[in-house]
């Protein structure tokens, strides 16, 4: 049996009420859909840091606009905090205000990893390889600045293996000394919000993950599809 990721982070919240502490958290945000309904789930409970490292998004204007809108969004949730104002949202006045944290865009880093997995089909060991890097990274930067937990956005898409991130995030968070905050995102309706946060605040929806492997698999589908069907 699967463990339940998404029960696992109901009862580490539950565990952190109780204490009436607030910890801090790397979040690594991999855009700023995918990180819509988690930041408005976990700024309730947790002191949050966004970490965006990406170099797996191998075009940089792609990399850049995807960077401009999680800042932009980021900036919509702070203000949010500043004047209380949570109509319509999951949050409350508890909500904390979230900072930033930009990684050095290094594209190569990611092309050198995955030479020799270009033609692997999105969610096999190209995949897995781009998973560790960033987690890694993230578990690396969560010890340095000393962050009680970091954990990634990744688990909110329904076409990402949520068992093999939580794997891996917590194979690198014992190897760092860091802990790594389960999740399953997508859980409890959580890709559906973040579907209507995104119409909310007129996010930019990308339909591939990031690197122009996957952007080449996500034209061959569409050029596949039927006239009027959509991709997921």
């Amino acid at each position: 049996m699967n463990p339940n990721y998404s029960k696992a982070l109901e009862k580490e919240i539950e565990r952190i009420d109780r204490e009436g502490t607030v910890p801090t958290l790397l979040l690594h945000s991999c855009c700023a859909p995918c990180s819509s309904y988690v930041m408005e789930y976990l700024r309730e409970y947790f002191a949050i840091t966004v970490f965006y490292y990406n170099p797996n998004i191998t075009a940089g204007e792609e990399y850049r606009y995807r960077l401009a809108e999680e800042k932009r969004l980021i900036e919509a949730y702070n203000k949010q905090v500043d004047e209380q104002d949570f109509d319509g949202m999951h949050s409350t006045s508890r909500a904390h205000k979230i900072a930033i944290l930009e990684a050095p865009y290094d594209p190569e880093r990611y092309l050198s990893l995955v030479k020799g997995y270009e033609d692997c089909p999105e969610g096999g060991d190209r995949c897995s390889i781009c998973f560790e890097m960033r987690l890694r990274e993230s578990a690396k930067v969560a010890r340095e600045g000393g962050f009680d937990f970091f954990t990634t956005t990744l688990t909110i898409s329904p076409l990402k293996n949520a068992q093999k991130l939580n794997q891996i995030g917590e194979a690198v968070g014992r190897e760092y000394g860091v802990m790594f905050l389960p999740s399953d995102f997508k859980k409890k309706n959580g890709y559906k919000r973040s579907i209507e946060l995104s119409r909310e605040f007129g996010l930019y929806r990308q339909n591939f993950c990031g690197c122009a492997f996957s952007k080449r698999e996500a034209i061959n589908k569409e050029n596949k599809a039927p006239a009027g069907s959509a991709l997921a």
